[in-house]
């Protein structure tokens, strides 16, 4: 679902047109934090820069439900619940058909032939999950029940739609409800699609126990498409040949915009949390290649190991939580030197997301427990 990586290198120059329209509004929405909201500057800045006055997520010219569904998670972090609200109203407006109880989010929405509206009605699993998540423990924390039905529904039609049963690997979610089974026992998986942490959530927090099933084939799929420690951004897993280089996908063996987010969702386990000590050893050699080269790649060959370029700021700031659960404190103080040397270009969506997931937790503005369920600094229940 992700775009490809020629895409994400000129996204900086045309999500800065596209997000400097957004309008004296959006300043003022993020210049004036709402009443009981906890104090998180970054939060404002990527609403002033990124966020319409009427909920939209602004990726350029695009807008895709993944976007949505982290600015619901930030909003819930920041206990920003007018922020919050509006962006649960365009997201079922205009990506559910105005049913968010009966459809999941088309993953993008944009301009085509000179219409504004829905690109793709495929949904993407990964943004469904972080959707039900954040709306059920904003139906927790704010004791919404709303939200907690919501969250319940989508969960239970991404079981429905987004999951299927891999021989040998067990129930697994796909990144989507369509297109994702090549051929004849084969499949196309994106590990970056499935924190550990939110299927924790869903298999402690879900009635439905199918999720327990997915949690654990999670690490499975973590693992087995990192063959030599560096996370894939597509996979193949073939029912008899087990875990295949994705060679005729736009990326092939390649680990990179997709996989970055890999890194950062296993740094940011709790230390309780099943199968992290398994996750951040396999996945070592990440923090080995970033200490012998001074950063993180823009690209590796999860097979040889071989990287290229450099990778942008905002996989240095996506790394730091994997490189303090790594203990590799001098490593982790070299990425943080080169962020303040190098900041973050304002207007690239994808490297402001990754970054005020990886600071906000740094920050302490948030954490998740061992079962998943989500700390926040206003409310650490």
């Amino acid at each position: 679902m992700m775009a490809p990586l020629q895409r994400r290198r000129a996204i900086g120059a045309v999500a800065g047109c596209a997000a400097g329209l957004l309008g004296l509004q959006a300043l003022a929405q993020a210049a004036t934090r709402p009443s009981g909201a906890a104090p998180w500057p970054a939060w404002e800045r990527f609403q002033a820069q990124f966020v319409s006055a009427h909920g939209r997520v602004v990726d350029g010219e695009q807008t895709v439900s993944e976007a949505q569904a982290y600015a619901l998670f930030f909003a819930l972090v920041a206990n920003d619940q007018v922020g919050f609200e509006r962006l649960l109203r365009w997201t079922e407006e205009q990506l559910c058909q105005g049913d968010l109880a009966r459809h999941l989010p088309a993953w993008q929405w944009g301009r085509q032939d000179a219409q504004w509206g829905v690109i793709d009605t495929n949904p993407a699993a990964d943004a469904d999950l972080w959707l039900a998540y954040a709306l059920g423990e904003a139906g927790r924390l704010w004791k919404e029940r709303r939200y907690s039905a919501l969250s319940s529904l989508v969960s239970a039609r991404v079981l429905r739609e987004e999951c299927a049963e891999l021989p040998g690997l067990g129930l697994c979610l796909l990144p989507g409800p369509k297109g994702f089974v090549t051929s004849e026992g084969r499949w196309r998986l994106n590990p970056s699609y499935s924190p550990p942490q939110l299927l924790q959530w869903l298999a402690h927090q879900s009635d439905q126990p199918q999720w327990r099933r997915v949690a654990q084939s999670t690490s499975r799929v973590i693992t087995g498409s990192a063959p030599q420690g560096f996370a894939a951004d597509w996979m193949l897993y073939d029912a008899e040949q087990g875990f295949l280089p994705d060679l005729d996908g736009p990326q092939k063996t390649l680990g990179s915009y997709n996989a970055i987010r890999v890194y950062l969702w296993a740094g940011m386990l709790h230390a309780d949390a099943p199968e992290r000590a398994a996750l951040l050893h396999h996945l070592r050699p990440m923090a080995e290649q970033v200490r012998k080269d001074g950063g993180p790649p823009e690209a590796i060959d999860i097979l040889t190991g071989q990287a290229t370029g450099q990778g942008p700021s905002g996989f240095c700031a996506a790394l730091l939580p994997f490189l303090q659960a790594q203990q590799d404190s001098a490593t982790l103080e070299l990425q943080r030197a080169h962020l303040a040397a190098h900041p973050l270009r304002d207007y690239a969506y994808f490297e402001q997301a990754l970054a005020l997931f990886a600071l906000g937790f740094m920050e302490g503005h948030y954490r998740f427990a061992a079962n998943g369920q989500l700390q926040t600094r206003w409310n650490k229940t």
